[in-house]
């Protein structure tokens, strides 16, 4: 806008904005309501952005609750003796597969939708990364995962302790996809 233009008529900026940066504030706003690009950046409606956002939080969701069992619950519960250690075990494991299990999910779902909103090819790889939780938990997890579960609860030794042990660094995978998706869902916002 030049020195001829004239100002939107009911300019919402304060006047101490100079008139220029008014005009280009004003231009701003109403190319991105409108879809459009400005300086080749294509500006996404709230439509098309929601689903990203709900992916990253939730994908953030996930992250956190996985990396809070590796760093607070998983040493916490090994202090404990054999047979408290395993019931206490499968009491987390039985409420926190359903919680994680339902993040991958759902932030996964809402990482293929992004995708879908916005023909971005991080927000499919972000879902991917998420969502291959599931697989890695039924094929790596699960074996030990069954055992402990099997294992009566007075029939805990220094095997089963070892095994929560083995547990808690297989975990630990699940903590690292976590993160690399939130922060490819991260990635996908910019």
């Amino acid at each position: 806008m030049g020195k001829g233009s004239e100002a939107p008529p009911h300019s919402v900026f304060p006047e101490d904005i100079p008139q220029p940066t008014r005009d280009a504030l004003f231009y701003a706003v109403v190319v991105s309501l409108d879809g459009e690009e400005v300086d080749g950046v294509s500006l996404l409606d709230e439509r098309q952005m929601l689903p990203g956002q709900l992916a990253l939080t939730i994908a953030a969701l996930f992250t956190g609750a996985a990396i809070y069992i590796n760093i607070a619950e998983q040493p916490a519960r090994l202090q404990l003796d054999d047979s408290s250690l395993l019931a206490e075990w499968k009491l987390a494991y039985t409420r926190g597969y359903m919680m994680q299990a339902s993040f991958a999910i759902a932030g996964g779902f809402f990482g293929v939708v992004a995708f879908f909103s916005t023909f971005e090819w991080r927000w499919l790889l972000g879902a991917a990364v998420l969502l291959v939780n599931w697989p890695y938990t039924m094929f790596v997890m699960m074996p030990t995962n069954r055992r402990l579960m099997n294992t009566p609860a007075g029939g805990a030794m220094t095997e089963t302790r070892s095994m929560i042990g083995r547990w808690g660094i297989l975990h630990a995978g699940r903590s690292v996809l976590g993160l690399a998706a939130t922060l490819i869902f991260l990635w996908a916002q910019r």
